[in-house]
């Protein structure tokens, strides 16, 4: 098998436009299939090992698909990875347990390829992973990260409502989430408490929904709503972020106090 070019011989911005159909597809997986980062790598560098074994022009073949077909390629890819990887325990293998790729291939190529090859199979992954795949989509893996982290960030704090408690009436967790189970369900994906010294009260509580849906449920259309739980006052309002509460315009309102009316 030849040797991947390694990118200490060559500049960073050559080596990657040497492999610019890698970094096109790499970036179809990503960012715009938005599949995980560090799996999509793993599913390009068995993608280029099985070129380097002699399935010729692969990589260029799955990159003219339409992204919905190389998105089934990717599922197969992850399927031989944990054949691979020792994961994948299903004995026999069946026939046409990777039928996208078999059809795909001009030689044959099934899981049992996979399974009797796993040794070099792994050793030839990982020197791709390392040769090829981490220096070559560094910049992509660090965009497709920062926009799922982006997502994620807004997803999870449209979902996430701040609950304020009276000085001198304690509301412990488990009545918070009993409070909102009650009213609507299992809707509590986690909940978190002030952290507070043993015998202080918590003060505040964020609350995170499975949908945001649940939130406007409880405001019901204002900025903020006040319940009472087991005789005790609290306060409910939406959970704005730092940095999103920063780029807010003053309001000449006052927020409402963590320490109750």
């Amino acid at each position: 098998m030849d040797s991947y070019t390694s990118s200490q011989f060559v500049s960073q911005e050559g080596f990657k436009l040497f492999h610019s159909i890698d970094r096109d597809l790499y970036t179809i997986l990503a960012i715009h299939l938005c599949r995980d980062p560090l799996e999509s790598m793993q599913v390009m560098a068995l993608w280029l090992w099985l070129e380097k074994v002699g399935f010729k022009n692969a990589v260029k073949k799955i990159l003219s698909l339409p992204f919905i077909l190389i998105n089934e390629l990717a599922d197969e890819a992850v399927t031989c990875l944990n054949i691979i990887n020792g994961t994948h325990f299903s004995l026999p293998f069946e026939a046409n347990d990777i039928p996208l790729l078999q059809s795909f291939m001009e030689k044959e190529v099934s899981l049992q390829f996979f399974h009797e090859n796993q040794q070099a199979a792994a050793q030839g992954v990982t020197k791709a992973a390392n040769i090829v795949c981490l220096p070559a989509f560094d910049d992509i893996m660090k965009q497709a990260i920062e926009i799922n982290f982006s997502q994620n960030s807004a997803d999870h704090s449209q979902r996430t409502m701040f609950v304020t408690f009276s000085k001198g009436y304690p509301v412990h967790e488990h009545e918070v989430k009993q409070f909102f189970t009650a009213a609507f369900g299992d809707c509590v994906e986690s909940l978190q408490m002030q952290e507070v010294q043993p015998f202080e009260q918590s003060l505040f509580a964020r609350v995170v929904f499975h949908s945001a849906s649940t939130i406007e449920a409880i405001l019901s259309g204002v900025s903020k709503a006040k319940f009472t739980i087991n005789g005790k006052h609290v306060w409910v309002r939406r959970f704005v972020p730092k940095r999103a509460r920063s780029l807010l315009p003053q309001m000449p309102w006052q927020p409402i106090s963590p320490f109750g009316p």
